[in-house]
Order: C-alpha cells, then structure tokens, then sequence
C-alpha cells in the first residue's frame, strides 16, 4: 500500500465535507462580492486587473467544462493566470462547471451580464481589507490544499 492509498482512506469522508464547505463558500463569495461589485469576469477583463491592480485581488475562479478541456488558447491563458496569481498570493481555484457558475452570477441576456465566465476575480471594494466569512474559509481551504501540493484545488459548486 503507498502512502496515498494510505492517505486517501483515512481522508475520503473529511476531503468530501471539506469539498462540500468550499464549494458553499464559494457560491456565497460570489454573490456577495457581485452584490458589492468586486467581481470582474471574463478571461481578457481579468488579465486587465491582474495587470492594472494586482493588490486588490482577493481571489481567482477558473472555470471550463468538459468541452473548454480542448481549447489550447483558454488553457494557455488559464497557465499564465495560475503563474500570476500564485506569483502574486492570490488565491486560486477551479470549478468544472460553467453552466452552474453562470446560474449563481446570473449571467444570461439582460444587460450588464458577464458572457465570459472562465475566468472569475474577485477585489476589495477599497483600500481597507474586505472581511467576509466565504472569502476566509476559502483562503484556509486553498492554504490547507497547497500544503498538500494542490496548487490549484478544483471545487464543485453545490446544486
């Protein structure tokens, strides 16, 4: 048995709740950082961000589904997103479903929608540092990941 096996059985109950926290917390994140406008999507928007003001980022969502897998340009963007943020401590995850993130930031026809969702910052509104309770749990679940060498955890958003 090699020490992953090992690791695995002890762990699948735990990283299965811990999966299920995040993914709410997630989920809050987004919303309340929509509702305060601190959210920035699209792949090209956040690149912008990222290189105007990358000390008020507080957090990076990459999503692509089964079918964005294939896209060579949406990975290599996703590649140099992953170096900057990491680069830069900005906490990042991935989420495989866009169709679900869509639905919780309300993308769709009306104006003002975000179309592109692959890619997800989330700012402070200002200077002062923005204390909400998702963003800190999603910080320790991205800590506790790396800690584990998972640079960049996957999350399933809940339904």
């Amino acid at each position: 048995m090699t020490l992953e096996e090992v690791r695995g059985q002890d762990s699948v109950p735990e990283s299965t709740a811990r999966m299920q926290g995040a993914g709410k917390a997630l989920h809050e994140l987004l919303l309340s950082a929509q509702r305060q406008g601190c959210l920035t999507a699209g792949v090209y928007e956040s690149a912008k961000v990222l290189n105007v003001d990358p000390d008020n980022v507080t957090f990076c969502v990459l999503a692509a589904d089964e079918e964005d897998e294939g896209d060579i340009a949406l990975q290599i963007h996703f590649t140099l997103i992953q170096a900057f943020c990491c680069e830069n401590d900005i906490d990042i995850v991935r989420v495989g479903d866009v169709q679900r993130l869509a639905a919780i930031v309300g993308a769709g026809e009306e104006a003002g929608a975000p179309g592109d969702l692959h890619c997800i910052l989330i700012s402070n509104p200002n200077e002062d540092a923005w204390k909400d309770p998702a963003l800190e749990k999603l910080s320790l679940f991205c800590e506790e990941s790396r800690s584990v060498n998972d640079w960049v955890p996957s999350i399933t958003l809940p339904e």
